[in-house]
């Protein structure tokens, strides 16, 4: 009995063996690879491409400074107090980015396509409208949700996260 559950074992192994490799499952950060700093090659045939900007992330700090220091007397007791001035400083934390990455055509945009983009967010949790076909800023915001876990803060699907939510074909490697 031992050696057909091992005989098993072997064979089921050969056998997922032989067929293509599927690719895998996006993990956190696979968008990001695909993005582009520099504006992307002109448009070949079948290629189109999005472009997104982030803008600058500035920070305000605000502190007192002193101006002059307390004046104490020989016991230790305040005869006047110490005077301050605000000084108020911006420095940029991030800089305004811009970038660009595969997205699907125009003509890949029907009802059907955005319907069907809609589905694979609502069963994901993060579209919670109707089904419409429409895009529209529920959609939107649904694939900004999607895609900015994975590097990719844009309300703009991206080619890869099309792949990724299984709504356009892989091509195998």
């Amino acid at each position: 009995m031992q050696g057909r559950w091992i005989w098993a074992l072997v064979a089921g192994l050969a056998i997922t063996g032989c067929g293509p490799r599927l690719p895998d499952a996006p993990r956190a950060g696979d968008l990001a690879s695909s993005l582009w700093q520099t504006p992307p090659p002109a448009n070949r045939q079948g290629q189109c491409w999005a472009e997104d900007t982030t803008p600058a992330v500035i920070e305000t700090v605000t502190e007192q400074v002193v101006v002059r220091d307390a004046v104490q007397d020989a016991e230790g007791r305040v005869v006047e107090p110490a005077s301050f001035r605000t000084e108020t400083r911006q420095r940029i934390v991030q800089d305004r980015r811009t970038v660009w990455f595969r997205a699907p055509c125009p003509e890949d945009w029907t009802v059907g396509f955005t319907a069907t983009l809609q589905r694979a967010l609502k069963a994901r949790g993060l579209y919670l409208a109707p089904v419409n076909g429409t895009l529209d800023a529920p959609t939107r915001e649904a694939v900004r949700r999607y895609q900015e876990p994975l590097g990719l803060d844009s309300p703009e699907l991206s080619l890869a996260a099309a792949q990724s939510l299984g709504i356009i074909a892989v091509p195998l490697k």
